[in-house]
């Protein structure tokens, strides 16, 4: 076989093969084609595929408001960035929602809604800013500014500033409630009736709020609804006193709360305490300006108001409207007992020591017998000094208060003011013990000469908590 032959053989051969090969590989690809399902049948196939391993989930993260495209010049809203942010925060374990620092962050109205992962953080130090206008808020949304539900085991902290920006909302404001609702709507006849609260927690509960500041609320700054296990700690609180009804922190059904470390400067009471409330501690708070710690007003329009296991301890009040108070409607039911306040220092406050069971923040109420009734109340190292009474004790005439204590309680007028140096008790019943400076404390509580009525009567009221 001459070599042209050989050659030509071979390439016959190799042409040959490479189609029976090119044919080979079409019909194995046809052959491969994973099919349809069949009903009750097995891919066995596709059990075979490669398939991409699970993502993990992550026990913890930080989810800046800036990766969710906040702009945080002040002037943008960011809500919904904050809202994104808050979401995908709430599915982690331990995570964090981060508001940094050197930036202002403008939020509309929200709700951050849990149940969410535990030990889930709001880190605020930058600056978070409601909408300065009155005209820029939806009637929908005047309850609250940022409102918290349904979140357990959630703290808010850091270095940052909380800013309501409610001077709007204060045109016409004066110090007595009564003149400021009327001038309020002699100057501006479309006020809304209501007025937001800054931060608002509603069912939560194993709550933290520590280290932050804010200010400037439209109306109450900080307050806790039906909710338990509340700690706030190192905060600050700050609007003008002349900012009408600007609570510090407010508290309403709201169950084993401490409160301390802080300073609240504000238009009403540094720390309100409402129906509902019990085991609340409250202590080495600075408060002034305001209206002091209260509690109440309580039994409004003849309601069942119900507060017990109240400490208060290492207070300084300065330049307020009172100091420790317990404030009740006329024709209230339920009870106010357990309580303590001790080791109190007041300079230049109106009224440090007082129980008014005629509370009215009107030009007058309408007289009606029956009250929430108040017994063991203790007042334990009260001193300082006053510019209007020392003590104020106006019970019901219905219904006195009992096992009421007073212990070393040291007041005296302050520089300038030498008015009412007397102090007005009224229907009160329990003991005192020197010292005691004015002397007139001391002829201050009576002692019960028909103790089983008067008992009976307050039993009747407490049966209602």
């Amino acid at each position: 076989m001459t070599s042209s032959t050989l050659l030509l053989f071979f390439w016959i051969v190799l042409v040959t093969f490479s189609i029976t090969s090119v044919e080979a590989r079409k019909h194995q690809t046809k052959k491969s084609k994973p099919q349809k399902h069949q009903k009750g049948g097995n891919n066995t196939h596709d059990s075979h595929l490669p398939r991409p391993a699970p993502t993990p989930v992550p026990q913890y993260g930080s989810f800046s408001v800036l990766s969710f495209g906040a702009k945080g010049d002040g002037v943008s809203d960011d809500s919904n960035a904050l809202i994104a942010a808050w979401k995908a925060a709430c599915k982690v374990n331990g995570a964090s929602v981060e508001i940094p620092s050197g930036f202002k962050f403008l939020i509309k109205p929200i709700t951050l809604q849990g149940p969410c992962m535990p030990d889930v953080v709001l880190q605020i130090d930058g600056t978070l800013m409601a909408p300065p206008k009155v005209s820029s808020w939806s009637k929908s949304s005047l309850f609250q500014w940022i409102n918290f539900k349904w979140v357990h085991n959630f703290t808010i902290q850091g270095t940052g500033v909380v800013d309501g920006q409610g001077s709007d909302w204060w045109t016409g404001s004066s110090s007595s409630s009564s003149i400021y609702n009327y001038l309020q709507k002699k100057s501006n006849k479309h006020m809304p009736n209501f007025k937001p609260t800054a931060l608002r927690f509603y069912s939560s509960y194993d709550v933290t709020v520590r280290d932050i500041r804010i200010i400037n609320s439209p109306q109450c700054h900080l307050k806790f609804d039906s909710s338990g296990g509340i700690i706030v700690d190192n905060i600050t609180i700050s609007s003008p006193e002349n900012s009408p009804n600007t609570d510090g922190i407010h508290l309403q059904n709201t169950q084993n709360v401490e409160i301390h470390h802080s300073t609240i400067g504000c238009g009403d009471d540094c720390v309100s305490i409402q129906t509902g409330c019990s085991n609340v501690h409250v202590h080495h708070i600075n408060c002034g300006p305001g209206h002091g710690i209260s509690l109440g007003g309580l039994g409004k329009d003849r309601s069942v108001a119900c507060v017990s296991n109240i400490i208060v301890n290492d207070i300084t009040f300065q330049n307020t409207l009172s100091g420790v108070r317990i404030k009740t409607w006329q024709g209230g039911i339920g009870s106010v007992k357990n309580v303590s306040f001790s080791n109190i220092q007041v300079s230049n406050v109106k009224v440090p020591i007082m129980i008014d069971q005629y509370y009215c923040d009107k030009k007058s109420c309408k007289n009606q017998t029956g009250a929430v009734a108040i017994s063991g109340v203790k007042y334990d190292q009260i001193i300082g000094t006053y510019s209007v009474q020392p003590v104020h004790l106006a019970c019901s005439s219905d219904i006195p208060c009992k096992d009421v204590d007073l212990i070393d309680i040291q007041l005296k007028p302050s520089a300038g003011y030498q008015r009412f140096q007397h102090a007005l008790c009224w229907n009160s019943y329990g003991k005192s013990q020197a010292p005691l400076v004015p002397s007139s404390i001391d002829y201050c509580l009576r002692r019960d000469e028909n103790p089983v009525e008067r008992i009976a009567k307050s039993q009747d009221r407490q049966h209602q908590c």
